[in-house]
């Protein structure tokens, strides 16, 4: 260990540019044995070790950082395994630079370890080896339904099958996942890689519903009364606007839509042609992930080009800086410091333009983030055929909620108390219905922690 003066941090492996744009296949290679030990080599063992504090599922980063540089790989398997729903996940879709990585000891002078590409090794080559998650079998008479199969709902349903206590799952779409499946584009994530811990969860004795939406195929009473506890991880789904003029018009498109429709078309599903953008000129308004995703899946579906407008600069932006790189080698125009004041409308009432306002970066707020001001008289218009809104999602309040008793605060959260249980006795919440859009790993640590509070409840 400590190999950090003689070995330096490497970056992942990326397809070229002109390849990966042909298809939706995942960017990244995956990092050589050899590569995963010297990387692992580098870290110097911290005492008190910033990058597991930073992960908010607390993963064992330096422990199983060990056993790869010992080359022990069972170890480093269950060790990541053990705090972490969907590791293997994780490792391709966290924010690292924001989490483990951004608070990685070495990056004072020498670079962080590349946690995030040993984290996707570890697990991947574990399966190789014919490794997987261990399950007990259900051993006890207990039974929870679980809302929703998004992030929040996989972890509950993997912590629950770790204590034996037998799970449904009730999933609206047509498959399990849902962010992940329907959300994350597959060059991020191959939808190969969801499909497989779904697997280990049904293996484990998890029966899976799809099709089915609560509250209209299926009532929340009829699934409350036949289980001894209910899980609620529906996500936040409903697109936030940018309230301006036009933006209801026919071409303007809310991200997920778009994201969701593609997906099906790259399953061989039936899909709205009206998201087939080739040829077109495509500007995505925000700065998160998910505006990034918008853009890069719009250059591979053959957008003539595509801008995104955020209205602070590069630096100030939500999403991971990786998936900013990504996008600019990819082609993706930028233009900082602009915000929406209005959609330009044409003929028959179609966007053909977004009217924006030129900012710049004033005083800093309560929070120390510097605020946002608008340059009087600077306005600018951009052309567009399509315009994408990538402004984030509030959570979708479902009737069954009030009627049955369990509150919501004034954005729609669910309310929940430290256990994560709700207002209603036996029916417990986490994940973005929760906390509002946040991140695939703030809403597996809610799943995972609402599990353990489930299981202690009715195991004792």
């Amino acid at each position: 260990m400590r190999e950090f003066l003689t070995i330096e941090r490497i970056e992942p492996i990326k397809r070229g540019v002109v390849q990966r744009l042909k298809d939706f296949s995942e960017i990244y290679e995956p990092v050589e044995a050899y590569e995963a030990t010297a990387q692992s080599d580098r870290c110097i063992q911290c005492g008190d070790p910033f990058c597991l504090n930073k992960c908010p599922l607390h993963n064992y980063i330096p422990q199983w950082l060990k056993a790869v540089a010992e080359k022990d790989l069972k170890f480093a398997f269950n060790l990541s395994n053990e705090p972490s729903p969907f590791p293997e996940v994780m490792g391709r879709i966290c924010p690292h630079d924001r989490l483990c990585e951004g608070d990685c000891t070495l990056n004072d002078g020498h670079g962080a370890i590349t946690i995030g590409s040993i984290e996707t090794f570890i697990n991947e080559e574990g399966f190789k080896h014919g490794m997987k998650p261990y399950f007990p079998g259900i051993t006890t008479d207990k039974k929870v339904a679980i809302i929703g199969s998004g992030p929040a709902g996989l972890s509950a349903a993997t912590y629950l099958l770790r204590s034996g206590i037998s799970v449904t799952m009730y999933e609206r779409s047509d498959r399990a996942g849902g962010l992940l499946t329907y959300g994350i584009p597959s060059f991020k994530l191959d939808k190969k890689i969801v499909d497989r811990r779904v697997g280990f969860l049904v293996d484990a004795g998890m029966k899976l519903i799809v099709n089915c939406e609560v509250g209209k195929d299926v009532e929340f009473d009829a699934i409350a009364d036949t289980h001894d506890a209910v899980f609620i991880g529906i996500g936040a789904t409903k697109a936030k606007g940018a309230k301006i003029a036009g933006e209801n018009s026919q071409n303007v498109y809310a991200a997920m839509e778009y994201l969701t429709a593609i997906q099906r078309k790259n399953f061989g599903l039936s899909y709205d042609k009206k998201f087939d953008f080739k040829d077109l000129d495509v500007v995505v308004i925000g700065g998160g992930d998910t505006a990034m995703d918008c853009v890069r899946t719009s250059k591979r579906e053959g957008a003539k080009n595509v801008t995104c407008l955020y209205r602070r600069d590069a630096h100030n932006m939500p999403g991971s800086q990786k998936e900013y790189k990504n996008a600019v080698e990819e082609g993706v125009d930028f233009i900082f410091n602009a915000s929406p004041k209005e959609v330009i409308l044409g003929e028959n009432s179609k966007a053909v333009g977004v009217s924006m306002a030129k900012t710049i970066l004033g005083a800093k707020d309560e929070s120390g983030r510097q605020k946002m001001e608008e340059i009087k008289g600077a306005d600018f218009n951009i052309s567009a055929d399509i315009v994408i809104m990538a402004l984030g999602f509030d959570p979708v309040v479902p009737a069954f909620l009030a009627e049955n008793g369990i509150s919501v605060n004034n954005w729609g959260g669910i309310t929940i108390d430290s256990t994560y249980q709700t207002t209603t006795k036996g029916i417990y919440a986490g994940g973005d219905c929760y906390r509002g859009a946040d991140l695939v790993v703030t809403a597996a640590f809610d799943g995972r922690e609402a599990a353990r509070s489930i299981a202690k409840s009715l195991l004792g």
